[in-house]
């Protein structure tokens, strides 16, 4: 069984914290065998990955994609996905890349869950995540869970971690070859077992108070 963090941030992401090669690092402490890189609306951190050539952690691919109803992570596809399209859309567009599409904290309200706009999405995406360790409370995890039961859906499980320190908070047990498309397919698949520890609250709400900061200047320079 393969241990992968399926949804990081790096400092390529607006909101992210640590340089790519700090994550690697980190999720090399952490025991995992693979890491999804999935910077929001951006390849530039998995480019960055691939000229480090790192041969001992699988990094696969990937990006959160901003769409219409809200987020959509993207596994195994390098290549920009358009943000602010439908996300019904979206999943197509990720399908005929050749990647996985995950929902990722659908049930969140403020941290745009798409389900709560678009349950039909649940049905559409190839897995949902049923553990995010950025909760502070776990009331929507479990909801994500009861559906993902409920429909037969994969299900996976991702730090979210935005500073490299939470990396592995979150993680999915896969039966796979430790190779991308092992893992995209045994996604598919269902031979998943998602697992993890919350993130403090303290550090999430440094985070978030940080980045609705970071919100506000950008609209005031507007």
């Amino acid at each position: 069984m393969l241990s992968a963090d399926l949804h990081v941030h790096t400092s390529c992401s607006g909101d992210g914290e640590s340089r790519v090669e700090e994550v690697l690092a980190a999720a090399r402490t952490a025991g995992l065998d693979a890491i999804a890189l999935t910077d929001h609306d951006t390849i530039d951190g998995c480019r960055k990955a691939a000229s480090l050539q790192c041969s001992d952690i699988l990094v696969i691919p990937g990006v959160e994609v901003s769409t219409r109803q809200g987020h959509l992570l993207a596994l195994g596809v390098s290549n920009p996905v358009p943000k602010g399209l439908d996300v019904l859309e979206t999943i197509a567009m990720v399908h005929e890349m050749g990647g996985v599409a995950i929902l990722p904290h659908p049930f969140h309200r403020y941290r745009h869950g798409v389900a709560l706009k678009m349950k039909e999405a649940l049905e559409a995406a190839d897995a949902i995540e049923v553990f995010n360790s950025r909760y502070i409370l776990g009331g929507a995890n479990r909801k994500a869970f009861r559906y993902a039961r409920r429909l037969g859906k994969p299900m996976v499980a991702g730090s979210d971690a935005h500073n490299c320190r939470y990396i592995g908070y979150g993680r999915t047990l896969i039966d796979a070859e430790c190779s991308v498309s092992g893992i995209l397919e045994a996604i598919r698949k269902g031979k998943t077992k998602p697992s993890g520890r919350r993130t403090p609250v303290r550090t999430y709400t440094k985070q978030s108070l940080r980045n609705s900061w970071r919100k506000l200047k950008g609209r005031i320079k507007r």
